[in-house]
């Protein structure tokens, strides 16, 4: 099964060349979507995803330049390619004005028009990829390791490096915004597959026919507008690793597929016949408590113990000390560079509301933050009037009295007992009118107390 040259949104209302067009597409390994109109167009953006927009100047309504800017404005990763008859040099000047990413004139050269589609096609697949670099490498030194030096991140890494070698399927857990698709990319970098491909997709990010569509592949007539066979992510990560972002998230319909492939190592495109052999370590990540989604019926139980072979907990930016001031040092460089101006470091008052801060957000939060203060600041070290109000005002709360011993804490339970103990002590050792007090019947006492008070002489036994 090879892959398809992108999925490309054919704008046309005239029905005959949007016909041409689409077949003239297909034949060539593009997937291509027509649409009649500008407005049933943009509409369509808004619940599928494509590679290019291939759209017509002059329509009814809407025309090609008004829905190149609504394109541009709303979904700015998706060039849009403009097709017309009046070849002018206002036109194309008009065209590359509102945002077009190239611009072909009518009659149509089939051939030539592949050319300018693959180019924008690949030309959106590198602006993707280095979006997706510089999110996953914000926070990740020269060597593939998150910045930072804390005991916390320190036992991460430790696990990574002993399991990087593994074909051991990683189940990634954290808050939001703590890196987990950084640790995933370190798994990769750091094991036996690194030279193979790092496949990512987000679970959360699409519909059920499209994730089943995108992980597994289809064949050509599978549904509508399936007009190519189509290669699913499981094969495209052969050799390498498929990481499932947010896999919490998948519907439960879709589990038991994925549970499947994951035990028979083989997956079967949707409309297809046959069942095709995959190559691929498993990496998955969630911010969601999955133990409580098995338990609430919202994820399969059999499929969390297959992803969770190994268990890779990554601590939240509060937990990590210093680590801030290294990761805060490591973004003013970045976005100093980017912007061109001289910011070298953070003012020792600056870093000291840096690490007071819970930083709710972690890692992501703290990136924001900076890039905020660098287009702000006016100085060559970040100063507190730089940083965002919710952190130059920010007040830990107090949890507890200064001198309290952490180690006097004691479990729900010891203290449900102590309190039973109490108050059978406070009515002289009635069991009756201590479960009257506690709300609870006289079996229930025995119980909490356990074995060693069960056989306690009650004092209405006596009376």
């Amino acid at each position: 099964m090879s892959a398809t040259k992108g999925r490309i949104l054919v704008v046309e209302d005239e029905r005959e060349m949007r016909t041409l067009l689409e077949k003239g597409l297909a034949r060539r390994g593009f997937v291509p979507t027509g649409r009649g109109s500008a407005d049933e167009a943009f509409s369509l953006l808004g619940e599928e995803d494509f590679d290019t927009v291939l759209t017509d100047l002059r329509m009814p309504g809407m025309d090609g330049l008004a829905l190149c800017e609504r394109i541009v404005l709303n979904r700015p990763d998706i060039p849009v390619v403009v097709l017309t008859a009046f070849g002018t040099l206002e036109t194309a000047v008009a065209a590359i004005r509102a945002g077009a990413y190239d611009f072909v004139t009518k009659p149509v050269d089939v051939d030539a028009l592949v050319l300018v589609l693959e180019r924008a096609v690949q030309h959106r697949a590198l602006r993707e990829e280095v979006r997706r670099l510089r999110q996953a490498l914000g926070d990740v030194s020269a060597d593939g390791r998150v910045v930072g030096e804390s005991p916390a991140l320190r036992r991460v890494y430790e696990l990574i490096d002993r399991v990087a070698d593994s074909d051991t399927s990683v189940l990634i857990t954290g808050e939001s915004g703590t890196g987990k698709e950084v640790a995933a990319r370190a798994l990769h970098a750091r094991g036996r597959r690194n030279e193979g491909p790092f496949v990512a997709i987000n679970c959360a990010a699409m519909p059920e026919q499209l994730l089943e569509s995108e992980l597994f592949g289809h064949a050509r007539g599978a549904f509508t507008d399936a007009k190519a066979a189509r290669t699913g992510l499981f094969i495209k990560a052969n050799g390498g690793t498929l990481f499932l972002d947010e896999v919490g998230e998948m519907p439960l319909a879709l589990q038991p597929k994925l549970l499947r492939a994951l035990q028979e190592r083989t997956v079967r495109p949707v409309g297809g016949d046959s069942e095709l052999p995959f190559d691929a370590r498993i990496v998955a990540a969630t911010n969601r408590d999955l133990e409580l989604a098995v338990e609430e019926g919202r994820f399969r139980e059999d499929l969390y113990y297959r992803l969770n072979v190994i268990g890779l907990e990554l601590p939240p930016l509060r937990a990590r000390g210093n680590d801030v001031l290294m990761l805060a040092q490591r973004f003013v460089e970045q976005f100093a560079a980017r912007s061109g101006k001289r910011v070298v470091g953070l003012s020792p008052a600056a870093a000291q509301r840096l690490l007071a801060y819970s930083w709710p957000g972690n890692v992501r939060e703290l990136q924001n933050c900076i890039e905020r203060a660098v287009a702000l600041t006016s100085y060559e070290q970040l100063t507190v009037e730089d940083l965002p109000e919710r952190i130059r005002d920010y007040r830990a709360p107090s949890h507890r009295a200064q001198g309290d011993d952490v180690s006097e804490l004691v479990s729900l339970e010891e203290m449900e007992r102590r309190y039973i103990q109490r108050v059978l002590e406070t009515v002289g050792g009635s069991r009756t009118l201590a479960s009257r007090i506690l709300g609870v019947d006289r079996k229930t006492i025995y119980r909490k107390l356990g074995r060693r008070y069960g056989g306690a002489e009650d004092k209405d036994d006596k009376a």
